[in-house]
């Protein structure tokens, strides 16, 4: 009765561990499913290209507000403190540094001169506020401003076609990576009929019912769908890396939606502007920067209102009536040496102009301008080239649909043709030619099934791409 007992209970420990791993095991094979939705959020999220691409964006953004801010005055503040002698003379001089020691410094003491020199020292002090603001300068800030926005734009641009092309990337990798897969169990399928006839044909040889020469044939035929199985599973191992790639992962087997070989797109229209395709808001961005760069350029040149004020505030310990022996009439305290006794200001305005920049600046406008041709030649070609994919793909949807109708005829025909072949061939009144030809047929058309579905996608996804609506392509995708 006890041994009943734990048995019951290892019974139910068991099932229950059983059921808890079969729910774990299911949950898991679905959370590695991947649609081909998640692979796209996947990918824009982790591929390197377009992190790379939003920093620049990044960037310029940071650049543009920098540019904005060069309109700002100049406000500087300066503190001196020191401690010297006060020794002059009359006669010039030009501040010019000592090569090698450092800079153009320069002793800028000022004192009554005597015939003899003095070693008083005394602490000093100066104050110094300046301003500095160029606040007119005929449209030249204005300008750059536009120039910096329009590298805003174009990275941003840049960044939209990069997402985009990557979507498209992924999409086709993944079509791919769903024939790979599947022509690998068309491959295995094949290669098990081929071991079933070479088992009958074996057992016929050895019988004297067929002729030796026909095990031989059917020995040719299952090595020769080994070939093909192993080359198929090296196509869908380059083909699954290359999704990995795309979405940053390691290269393991994915799980993929196999509806695409049982659905087909129902709409195939789009009613988006080829000017709003991501690739060519991109190569229109770059035209407009290099428009606004030559603009820049141009103004470069025009001259700048500036309204400038400095104020200055002087400490010294030498008193107004110094001189050399004059008792009282300088101190050595620290305090009297930064105390400010004296003050000047001044407030100006000016008008510079760089004449000499006009013909400097005259060459970099030409360059400019080529630029914006060679910039605008690259405009038309990417037009062409996506208005005659365009085009291309409608022809391609037309043809793949006719051929999604025509599969399962052909499907059909050649199962029922090796079904037939194979019982006339076992009742010897078919030879191994025609049963070969028949597993030919077969094989064939469970491929051209494979391949006229995925073509279909493909030729959607390419009108995706050409038009610039991802949402037509992605909107039927799961």
């Amino acid at each position: 009765m006890i041994l009943i007992n734990y048995t019951n209970r290892f019974m139910r420990l068991v099932i229950g561990l059983t059921a808890l791993t079969f729910v774990r095991i299911t949950a898991h094979a679905q959370q590695e499913k991947l649609n081909l939705t998640d692979a796209i959020t996947l990918g824009l999220r982790n591929y390197q290209t377009i992190q790379a691409k939003r920093n620049y964006y990044n960037a310029s953004t940071a650049l543009l507000q920098n540019t904005k801010n060069e309109y700002l005055p100049n406000l500087v503040a300066s503190i001196q403190q020191d401690y010297g002698t006060v020794n002059s003379q009359f006669g010039p001089l030009g501040a010019v540094g000592i090569a090698g020691a450092g800079g153009g410094l320069a002793v800028a003491s000022a004192g009554p001169p005597y015939n003899t020199q003095s070693w008083n020292a005394a602490f000093g002090a100066l104050y110094l506020a300046t301003a500095n603001w160029e606040f007119f300068t005929f449209g030249r800030v204005r300008s750059k401003i536009k120039m910096s926005g329009s590298q805003v734009l174009r990275d941003s641009a840049d960044l939209t076609q990069e997402q985009f092309i990557h979507s498209v990337r992924i999409s086709s990798a993944y079509l791919n990576l769903l024939v790979a897969q599947r022509l690998i169990q068309v491959a295995q399928s094949n290669l098990d009929r081929t071991f079933s006839i070479q088992k009958t044909v074996s057992a016929r040889a050895r019988t004297g019912l067929n002729a030796g020469v026909d095990s031989s044939q059917a020995n040719a035929d299952a090595s020769r769908a080994k070939l093909v199985l192993i080359e198929a599973r090296n196509n869908e191992q380059q083909t699954r890396n290359l999704l990995a790639q795309y979405l940053k992962v390691p290269p393991d087997p994915f799980v993929l939606d196999t509806t695409y070989f049982s659905e087909i797109p129902l709409e195939f229209k789009t009613t988006n502007d080829l000017a709003n395709n991501p690739q060519i808001r991109y190569y229109k961005s770059r035209l407009d920067l290099s428009d606004q760069t030559a603009s820049f350029l141009k103004k470069s040149i025009r001259p700048g209102f500036n309204l400038f004020s400095v104020l200055q505030t002087r400490a010294s310990g030498f008193n107004y009536n110094y001189f050399p022996g004059a008792p009282g009439s300088y101190s050595q305290s620290y305090g009297d040496g930064v105390n400010p006794t004296r003050s000047n200001y001044l407030i100006g305005f000016s008008l510079s102009w760089n004449v000499v920049s006009i013909p400097k600046i005259r060459q970099q406008v030409n360059a400019q301008r080529f630029v914006s041709a060679a910039y605008q030649n690259e405009y038309d070609l990417i037009s062409t080239q996506l208005q005659d994919q365009l085009i291309l793909a409608d022809q391609r949807i037309e043809n793949s649909l006719q051929s999604v109708k025509e599969v399962p005829i052909q499907l059909k025909a050649a199962s029922d043709a090796f079904h037939q072949k194979s019982v006339l061939y076992k009742n010897g009144l078919a030879n191994i030619v025609e049963l070969q030809q028949a597993l030919y047929s077969l094989n064939r058309a469970e491929a051209d099934v494979i391949v006229a579905y995925i073509t279909l996608w493909q030729s959607l996804l390419q009108k995706a791409a050409a038009s610039g609506d991802f949402s037509l392509f992605i909107n039927q995708a799961k």
